[in-house]
């Protein structure tokens, strides 16, 4: 794909069919943002969030803006450069979405948190 075409902003209705099609559930359009609310068991797993987040933005070269409280983290995307939504946050969307719900395979010698200190439904 050329450059062009990555950075060419989506509109409001391809968008909401992008979101479906790359199956980023919780995400959702809103003032021109591409945003997800991800929930937490409190403040130090917040933290953790916050810091995943903030490495993906860094080593992508593509940075989010974040919203922190106790127990929530908002993660808002634009292409500044580009006037909207474009495949560098879909993108970026996909690998902090895989990045803060993994958890190891059942068959997998790593064992997993019994925890659940982040939670998949994000809500708005």
């Amino acid at each position: 794909m050329a450059t062009e075409e990555k950075l060419k902003p989506y509109s409001d209705e391809e968008v909401d069919a992008k979101i479906v099609e790359l199956g980023l559930d919780g995400w959702y359009l809103e003032g021109g943002w591409l945003r997800r609310k991800y929930s937490t068991d409190g403040w130090p797993s917040t933290l953790m969030l916050v810091n995943t987040v903030g490495y993906l933005c860094e080593a992508a070269w593509h940075h989010a803006d974040l919203a922190v409280t106790w127990g929530k983290l908002w993660v808002k995307l634009t292409t500044h450069s580009s006037g909207g939504i474009t495949d560098k946050d879909f993108a970026l969307a996909r690998q902090i979405e895989d990045a803060v719900l993994w958890r190891p395979d059942p068959d997998s010698p790593l064992e997993g948190t019994p925890n659940k200190f982040v939670f998949s439904k994000g809500t708005r």
